[in-house]
């Protein structure tokens, strides 16, 4: 049956809008449409561990047997309770009540991490856990040149130097550097420059140039841009993504994942005896320190690694600048 809607003006001098089936369905799909458009606004990585986040509420609802959605202010203060005694770091809990306040509002329901209950509960726990996350150790230039010279020649070494050296001197995230494709790479008189198609800061996917030069002894061992073009080489690859995975037979299959990537930071750093927490987020941190302690600016640090946030990139530069006109030195002690 069709349904008439009212006009909007009753002087406007408009036919009626008379919804038909077919009308209906449009605005059905339109709304489809729209829900995509929403969830896009999202990084996929955002979204990936949005829906982690929400099965795991679910699964302790269904172990208390109390209603996931909507779900009551007390049944969130619980499952704060419970993510504290599993050890879970605040942000980490900030990171879940966010899915699922995400999950009640796209259902129109009210969101019950709002409520005063939660709220004091999650005071509560960050008072008692404190709020600092625990930070990768940076992998700074000497350790970088230790990590890369113990790495063999074969086709998985060829692979993980240019992974390491590209992702320290272009200071990328993981998500960018596992994202480079062949044709993002611009070989240039003066080294590489890279496209960054879309990062974290950069969700509408304008796009940034970084500039990679070669190293101080040219193509030398360390030279990233040398790193990356023997990798190339040797790998045969032409197109799409620039760094794959590699099979115990030496073939080549999909890319690589950013978990992947921490792995391999992981492992060739434990494999050149270093000690510390190092994953991919060694590399940029590392360069950022590198950078600090070299006199770079702050302004070019921060353009080069992109960051938008004075803050975040102020804590590596004072890592790397920690020593320099230290009011504690050279005091007689």
């Amino acid at each position: 049956m069709a349904i008439t809607a009212e006009p909007l003006d009753d002087e406007a001098a408009v036919p009626l809008a008379v919804l038909t089936a077919d009308t209906l369905a449009a605005i059905d799909r339109l709304r489809a449409d729209a829900r995509l458009a929403a969830e896009a606004s999202r990084a996929p990585s955002s979204e990936r561990a949005y829906a982690a986040d929400w099965r795991d509420f679910c699964a302790f609802t269904a172990r208390i047997s109390r209603p996931r959605l909507p779900a009551e202010a007390e049944t969130v203060a619980l499952y704060v309770a419970d993510l504290t005694r599993r050890g879970r770091r605040p942000a980490t809990i900030a990171r879940k009540l966010a899915a699922i306040a995400v999950y009640h509002r796209s259902m129109d329901h009210p969101t019950p991490t709002e409520h005063d209950v939660v709220r004091a509960v999650v005071r509560g726990t960050r008072r008692q856990l404190g709020v600092a996350q625990p930070q990768k150790t940076a992998l700074e230039l000497e350790a970088l040149r230790a990590v890369v010279l113990c790495i063999p020649a074969d086709l998985r070494g060829l692979r993980d130097r240019a992974l390491l050296l590209i992702g320290w001197a272009a200071a990328l995230r993981r998500s960018e550097l596992v994202a480079l494709e062949i044709g993002d790479l611009g070989f240039e008189p003066e080294g590489v420059a890279l496209t960054i198609r879309r990062s974290k800061t950069d969700r509408e996917g304008a796009g940034a140039m970084v500039a990679v030069p070669f190293g101080a002894e040219g193509e030398g061992a360390t030279c990233p841009v040398g790193a990356l073009r023997r990798w190339l080489m040797a790998a045969a690859i032409d197109k799409g993504r620039v760094f794959r995975r590699i099979d115990r037979h030496g073939n080549l299959g999909t890319a690589l994942s950013d978990r992947a990537l921490a792995k391999i930071v992981a492992a060739r750093a434990t494999a050149a005896g270093l000690e510390g927490n190092f994953a991919g987020h060694s590399l940029r941190a590392g360069f950022a320190t590198a950078a600090a302690r070299a006199g770079r600016s702050e302004a070019a640090i921060m353009r080069h690694g992109r960051w938008k946030s004075v803050q975040i990139a102020r804590r590596y530069i004072r890592q790397g600048a920690r020593w320099d006109d230290n009011p504690a030195a050279d005091l007689g002690l």
